[in-house]
């Protein structure tokens, strides 16, 4: 059976579903029930379309690498296990095909040394002058300090602290120990932090 197609990629609103409905669409999609897939997809196109624009940073490839996503869990899903949860498989997929795609371009320089170098804690910045008055510029700068990590400390954060996942979940996705997640996470948050300092320091001078 050929892959669903025809259909766009993001919906709105993301419809709730149970455990156990959930777990019989997946049932029904690992014997080839195309529908069943279409209705996975449906619930969540949106959340995983949220992820991926975090790495891409691009509108149009965003939903580019989620339709691959999902083309790829189609074709994947007769060996899908139920070991883990479906939206954490799907996420892994998801992850994996923007880092194929965010791997044909050069690495921030700013970040370059992240595995290398001790990131020194930084200061509390949470009440400079102005902070209420800078939250449109101060996310600008926050999205950017983020979408210029390396994915390895990247990801960590999206899934965490924007997406919301536990650790074990984050790590689950990341196929890391939860010590080693907590690790990436650790470091990438102190490389947003820095760059965080340098923006009021600016803003201070």
């Amino acid at each position: 059976m050929s892959p669903p197609r025809g259909r766009p990629v993001r919906v709105s609103p993301m419809r709730p579903a149970s455990t156990e409905q959930e777990a019989e669409l997946i049932d029904r999609a690992r014997d080839g029930d195309r529908d069943a897939f279409e209705e996975l997809v449906r619930r969540h196109a949106d959340r995983l379309y949220a992820v991926v624009i975090r790495f891409v940073a691009d509108d149009q490839e965003a939903q580019e690498v989620t339709q691959e996503a999902f083309l790829r869990a189609w074709r994947s899903i007769g060996r899908f296990q139920g070991r883990s949860q479906f939206f954490t498989w799907l996420y892994r997929i998801g992850i994996n095909e923007a880092k194929r795609r965010m791997g044909r371009r050069p690495p921030a320089e700013f970040f370059a040394s992240l595995d290398d170098d001790p990131i020194p804690e930084a200061p509390d910045w949470s009440e400079a002058p102005q902070v209420r008055l800078e939250q449109s510029d101060l996310r600008d700068v926050l999205e950017r300090s983020i979408r210029s990590l390396p994915i390895p400390y990247r990801a960590p954060i999206i899934l965490r602290d924007v997406e919301g996942l536990s650790t074990r979940e984050a790590a689950e996705v990341m196929e890391l120990t939860e010590t080693a997640f907590k690790s990436r996470l650790h470091r990438g948050r102190l490389a947003v932090r820095r760059a965080l300092d340098e923006y009021f320091l600016e803003e201070k001078i």
